[in-house]
């Protein structure tokens, strides 16, 4: 690795705190600008003008703006994200089950997405213009254009209320067996995974054929080099930026489609705990949920400009 490779890093790194900076920040003033406050949800709309001011007081929304920005970033930068305004209890402790089960959920579609959109897209790429090429494309761009909410709705009439084999609600507190995790499961992560899938088909065939139109490629055929060969040795390596980009930015992806399924299917994760404290004016679990959503993106974004950057030919270089 040679010393430009390392300054390349190095800048995104640090594009990559400044981005962070950006969203703390970002997250703090649109929170704070939300119309209304908790104690609409605590006290309801015949509160007296003397019980909200009481209430606004212990809750510590009288205070300054910066006070309460900075009285709050010196928690986050600790791990403590304050508390509930409704209940009192830790935001951790209410974010740490319900990030378990939506990290559950993306990965399980993951684990269904990326393999199979990586085999598509590649294979698509190498039979170019083929019947099998036309009919994969046909098929993604059909389902990149219908929203996450149209999939899971359909999926939700099909399967559990005209077919009756699916319960319509994720019950993913009853999971004790093979069985009834794929009767949980099966629903939310089909309708995550083929938006997703859509998007890393069409994105890692782009990557894949511009690499196979490569002059070197020619010239490896011209030199005798075999199909398998060619591919694993030859277009893949200098396909592989591009593809983890792809892979990158439609897993991150995932992070707008969990919003909507776990409403849709009533899923216990973060997402719906992220919905309920927006109506409740619960600004400390918005303002933590929301910093979850924007770090997890920021790091498969800065994960996949490294592996860009080291993927390039002076980047592979000792």
């Amino acid at each position: 690795m040679n010393s430009q490779t390392l300054k390349s890093i190095g800048w995104r790194f640090f594009a990559a705190a400044m981005s962070l900076v950006f969203v703390i920040v970002t997250v703090f003033a649109i929170t704070n600008v939300l119309p209304g406050d908790a104690t609409d949800a605590v006290l309801g709309q015949g509160a007296t003008p003397q019980a909200v001011a009481v209430i606004r007081h212990d809750l510590g929304l009288d205070r300054p703006v910066f006070f309460r920005f900075w009285f709050w970033l010196w928690g986050v930068l600790h791990g403590d994200f304050g508390h509930s305004l409704l209940n009192g209890l830790s935001v951790a402790d209410a974010i740490g089950p319900r990030l378990h089960n939506s990290l559950l959920l993306a990965g399980a579609s993951a684990a269904v997405s990326v393999p199979l959109s990586l085999f598509l897209g590649i294979t698509s790429a190498i039979w170019k213009d083929t019947v099998y090429d036309r009919v994969v494309s046909i098929m993604t761009l059909g389902m990149v254009s219908v929203p996450e909410f149209v999939i899971a709705t359909m999926a939700v009439y099909v399967f559990a209320v005209r077919l009756h084999l699916l319960p319509a609600l994720a019950d993913v507190g009853s999971v004790h067996s093979l069985r009834q995790f794929l009767s949980a499961f099966f629903m939310p992560v089909a309708s995550l995974a083929l938006v997703t899938l859509a998007q890393m088909v069409r994105m890692t065939r782009a990557a894949m054929a511009d690499a196979l139109s490569a002059p070197y490629i020619e010239m490896a055929l011209l030199k005798g080099v075999g199909p398998i060969r060619l591919i694993l040795v030859h277009a893949i390596p200098n396909a592989i930026g591009p593809i983890v980009n792809a892979v990158a930015l439609s897993l991150s992806s995932l992070l707008g489609g969990v919003v909507v399924i776990e409403v849709v299917f009533t899923y216990p994760g973060i997402s719906g705990l992220m919905v309920d404290a927006v109506s409740s004016r619960d600004v400390p679990t918005v303002q933590a949920c929301a910093l979850v959503f924007c770090v997890t993106y920021l790091f498969l974004t800065t994960f996949a400009d490294i592996v860009t950057i080291l993927s390039l030919p002076r980047g592979r270089k000792a």
